[in-house]
């Protein structure tokens, strides 16, 4: 596989439309769920979804991101999540959106650079609401395979604290998408705790 590969545009609405769907099918009294992602159940996860969702498009559209403590979903999480979904994948479809630099407090990175990293971040996130809630996800390993790439390659030189918990045990023959969960720091034995 080429390491160089990035994900595109339509890779990126495909696995926004695969985890909205797993996000309108919650019910209610799983949002309180504990996840892998262990400061976050699945209500947190959800926001922290929809809210990276605001925050990427903002900054691709030059605008001003949701202020951390901004309710985001709303009534409606599944609503929020799609509007959300919508307005990322408008942003990096914008022409020369992925060929622009864009800086924040954390650097400087393309446009395509910052898809890749949305994309292992969504990736993750739909791991821990399918792992939290035992709905299976459609098969995302061709993604998941790039993001891994993508993401070993990101965070070589740069420290995991505050963001990540250090990598857990993975067989190498694990799906992909196991394999980028435990990388980031995931156990992929369900022993999360309850939050």
């Amino acid at each position: 596989m080429n390491t160089q590969q990035h994900c595109s545009t339509d890779q990126l609405s495909h696995a926004l439309k695969v985890t909205g769907t797993l996000i309108a099918e919650l019910n209610p009294e799983q949002y309180s769920a504990p996840t892998p992602c262990t400061e976050w159940n699945v209500r947190g996860v959800v926001t922290h979804l929809v809210g990276m969702n605001l925050a990427f498009t903002a900054l691709l559209t030059g605008q001003k991101p949701p202020s951390r403590d901004q309710q985001v979903l709303g009534n409606d999480p599944g609503s929020a999540f799609s509007s959300s979904a919508s307005a990322l994948l408008s942003a990096f479809e914008r022409p020369g959106a992925l060929e622009r630099n864009f800086e924040t407090p954390m650097g400087s990175a393309t446009g395509q650079e910052r898809l890749d990293i949305r994309m292992y971040d969504l990736l993750a996130h739909a791991w821990d609401l399918s792992q939290a809630t035992g709905r299976r996800l459609e098969p995302l390993d061709d993604l998941a395979e790039q993001s891994l790439t993508f993401v070993r390659r990101q965070l070589a030189d740069q420290p995991r604290k505050g963001r990540f918990n250090a990598a857990q045990p993975v067989a190498d023959g694990a799906p992909a998408l196991d394999r980028l969960a435990a990388f980031l720091g995931r156990p992929l034995d369900g022993s999360w705790p309850a939050t």
